[in-house]
């Protein structure tokens, strides 16, 4: 995993999950505790309740990302710049100041103006923004999302047929969709992934918002740090059946929980208690990694065939064998004793590993043997429920 330096902010594996507090300076955005249009009202919000509460980010928006709203011109972004650079100058905590914009010329104005990184909603849409950070050396958070400016995060509106291939479009998930989309226009050396939580479009679903965080791990195949902005969104809301105003405990137990599946940044509205949820998600994150004589060994946290497929991608191999490097392990119990005899017979002949106690039978192996296994004893009412646990398609 490369670690990215932030203007001095190392953001990585070998190092504690960072967050980033928001500040809007869009009165047309929806969340009002962050919006100011007064750079000294602002500079208190962000010394008060950002930086003092512990973020090591800033992440400034010029305009809202909702959708049901203009998309702003770079010319508008940049007339609300000023009060955005005088706002950071006049801050007198430590934090690093993001740009959020999905325009280069937008982003290199505001480098120009003290901002040390850029927050790009868009993904490269504006072909112009990597060069722009390659030039200045600037951290960049990208988002997945089409090659459109005025569609931020719709990656299911882009046309996969024509980009990839129609038989890729037919087959590919809405997850396999939005890692295609963080390849738009490249990455830079000091690139942040960002997997485009919340309701970009009216056609994003709540359930590809919790497929995009049950496979999260999937991200850290681009070997590159991640951002995740699951803030009281929706998909975590409608689990808990919480209002807005009352899902911050349901923010920080994903916060947690994405921060061991790889989050490198989180995004909030709430940062004092946001910054407790990463730590205990980092408290209990295992990854070893070893590096010597020019060689780096990382222990890689993958669970699932696409996870360990991303990583072979990465270092420009086949994909075939993916699930030959993922086990799975079941354990079988109130069968009697002749069920379970023949359950450890059918599972060795599939190619598993089976171990039977006289509290019952342990088995783990390969997806493609637990998919043999299920396959032969599907025909066998007393196996149904050894069946449904142990298939994997």
């Amino acid at each position: 995993m490369q670690t990215v330096d932030a203007a001095g902010l190392q953001i990585g594996d070998d190092h504690p999950p960072r967050i980033m507090g928001v500040l809007n300076v869009s009165k047309e955005s929806p969340y009002s505790p962050s919006v100011y249009d007064d750079p000294a009202e602002a500079a208190q919000y962000v010394d008060e309740e950002l930086i003092g509460e512990g973020a090591d980010i800033v992440d400034v928006g010029l305009e809202s990302a909702n959708k049901r709203l203009d998309v702003l011109s770079a010319e508008d972004e940049l007339d609300r710049l000023d009060t955005a650079i005088e706002t950071i100058e006049s801050v007198s905590g430590d934090a690093i100041f993001s740009i959020e914009t999905r325009y280069a010329e937008v982003a290199e104005a505001a480098i120009e103006g003290g901002f040390d990184m850029v927050n790009d909603i868009c993904g490269f849409a504006d072909p112009e923004m990597p060069e722009i950070c390659r030039e200045y050396d600037v951290a960049v958070a990208k988002m997945a999302s089409p090659p459109d400016l005025e569609r931020p995060g719709a990656v299911e509106e882009t046309d996969w047929a024509a980009r990839k291939s129609p038989d890729w479009a037919n087959s590919a998930d809405y997850v396999d969709q939005v890692y295609e989309a963080l390849k738009q226009n490249g990455l830079t050396e000091k690139t942040i992934v960002d997997p485009a939580f919340g309701g970009w479009s009216e056609a994003k679903t709540i359930a590809e918002d919790h497929a995009t965080f049950e496979r999260l791990r999937e991200f850290r195949g681009f070997g590159r740090p991640i951002l995740v902005s699951i803030n009281r969104k929706n998909f975590l809301r409608t689990i808990a059946d919480r209002s807005t105003e009352k899902a911050l405990p349901v923010s920080l137990a994903a916060t947690a929980l994405a921060v061991e599946r790889g989050a490198h940044i989180v995004r909030t509205h709430d940062v004092e208690e946001t910054v407790d949820a990463a730590k205990i998600g980092s408290a209990f994150t295992e990854r070893a990694a070893v590096v010597g004589d020019g060689a780096t060994v990382t222990e890689l946290d993958a669970r699932r065939g696409t996870e360990v497929a991303r990583h072979l991608e990465t270092i420009g191999a086949s994909t075939d064998d993916s699930e030959a490097y993922v086990s799975r392990v079941f354990e079988v119990s109130g069968l009697d004793p002749d069920a379970a005899a023949e359950l450890a017979d059918v599972a060795e002949s599939a190619g598993l590993v089976v171990t039977t106690g006289d509290g019952g039978v342990l088995l783990g192996g390969r997806p493609d043997a637990l998919r043999a296994a299920a396959s032969e004893l599907a025909s066998k009412p007393a196996f149904a429920p050894v069946v449904e646990a142990i298939r994997t398609d």
